[in-house]
């Protein structure tokens, strides 16, 4: 029998899909007012939001639009806007978005 704990279990509401670092791109407007694309690493997609892993920081409240297999042309795009930014021990961002509602 394994030992099993609060812990363990899945503490989200909703579905999450582990995205095994897809690269996706990403298109945001910076403070100088310069629409920057960036191809950054998504780490997982949930029904509300996406947590990603890049090498900058992005504000808080930054609206993003992340594009799903770019070079395809029938790529996928969701909007969203910048949860939090966390810089993780190696120096790395984690970037969770939450997604606008259509």
């Amino acid at each position: 029998m394994a030992d099993s704990s609060d812990d363990d279990l899945e503490r989200r509401s909703s579905f999450r899909l582990d995205m095994e670092k897809e690269i996706v791109d990403i298109i945001w407007t910076d403070e100088n007012g310069q629409e920057r694309t960036k191809k950054i690493a998504c780490l997982d997609f949930a029904r509300g939001g996406l947590k990603l892993d890049c090498d900058i920081s992005l504000p808080v409240q930054t609206s993003v639009t992340v594009m799903f297999k770019s070079a395809n042309a029938n790529h996928q795009k969701l909007c969203g806007k910048v949860l939090r930014s966390i810089k993780q021990d190696n120096g790395w961002f984690e970037i969770a978005l939450t997604l606008d509602k259509d």
